[in-house]
């Protein structure tokens, strides 16, 4: 089963007086990258939060947010009813010290002062924290599930251009006789002209020919790229993350056909290894998004 690296997630957790949402979004990427957004009363769990990412998703660039949304009417804040009066009292005594009529409600003043909230630090439930990790497995199996679709959608983009590189490598081989008939042609026409100038070296002779042939010859070329083509096709089918090795394949296949193009001495071969290399790079492309 190929999966891809893309994919997005959500769940949602209702509790008592809260609700939190939850939202994964991965790109690809050659290591794990995790960024996340968490409400502070939940910072302490984010290397669980980390931990369970990388068991479910393995590989590529995750963006993890939590929101939180209060929904009771329930506030941590409270007013610190002696600061207040002790601010309330200096004040009034002030006024009327200054003889300052009061045009302007004191308890307005007072209220704008230091200390006279004072906000309790939500403590994090354990209880409650349960339910929320299970909605945070709930949106990166979402997420997993979206990069198994994906994944599919890959799977028959880089298989067909796989396949079509093993379709075109037997279009070479009329031209590549062809190419060998012309080469013999022309080295038995400079043969003919040695001979009558009488200065040929036999030994010498064999040896450029043999040299030459073997540099045109394109048979091992060929059938390393056919083997890499099947080991490709092979690998892809495999139930584990594959897409690091697919891309090392594919580079082994870039070689082959590389030096096919080098050995072409052949117009005709020369379109076909251009056809090829096509395909490779969309291969190479869509592999990069392949966990």
């Amino acid at each position: 089963m190929m999966k891809s690296m893309t994919g997005y997630g959500k769940a949602e957790c209702e509790l008592p007086n809260k609700k939190i949402t939850i939202e994964v979004k991965s790109l690809n990427s050659k290591q794990l990258d995790i960024n996340t957004r968490i409400p502070g009363l939940y910072k302490e769990k984010d290397i669980s939060i980390r931990k369970l990412i990388s068991d479910i998703l393995g590989r590529g660039k995750v963006e993890f947010s939590m929101y939180l949304e209060s929904l009771g009417e329930e506030s941590n804040a409270t007013i610190n009813g002696a600061v207040v009066r002790d601010y309330y009292q200096q004040l009034n005594s002030v006024r009327k010290e200054l003889g300052i009529d009061e045009s302007q409600s004191l308890l307005d003043i007072v209220m704008r002062l230091p200390d006279t909230v004072k906000v309790e630090r939500e403590e994090l439930d354990e209880e409650e924290w349960k339910q929320i990790i299970a909605k945070v497995k709930k949106a990166l199996l979402n997420l997993d599930e979206f990069r198994i679709q994906e994944g599919d959608a890959l799977y028959k983009d880089i298989e067909a251009n796989i396949q079509n590189i093993q379709n075109l490598l037997p279009d070479v081989e009329p031209f590549e006789k062809e190419r060998l008939n012309k080469v013999k042609e022309r080295i038995l026409d400079n043969l003919k002209e040695l001979e009558a100038s009488d200065s040929v070296d036999n030994n010498r002779l064999e040896q450029e020919m043999i040299y030459y042939l073997e540099k045109l010859d394109i048979n091992e070329e060929k059938v390393r790229l056919a083997n890499h083509c099947i080991y490709f096709l092979e690998t892809m089918k495999l139930n584990e993350p594959v897409g690091k090795k697919l891309g090392f394949i594919a580079q082994e296949i870039g070689r082959e056909i590389n030096t096919m193009g080098s050995k072409a001495n052949h117009a005709e071969i020369q379109k076909i290894v251009i056809q090829m290399k096509d395909s490779l790079e969309r291969v190479k492309e869509q592999t990069l998004n392949v966990l």
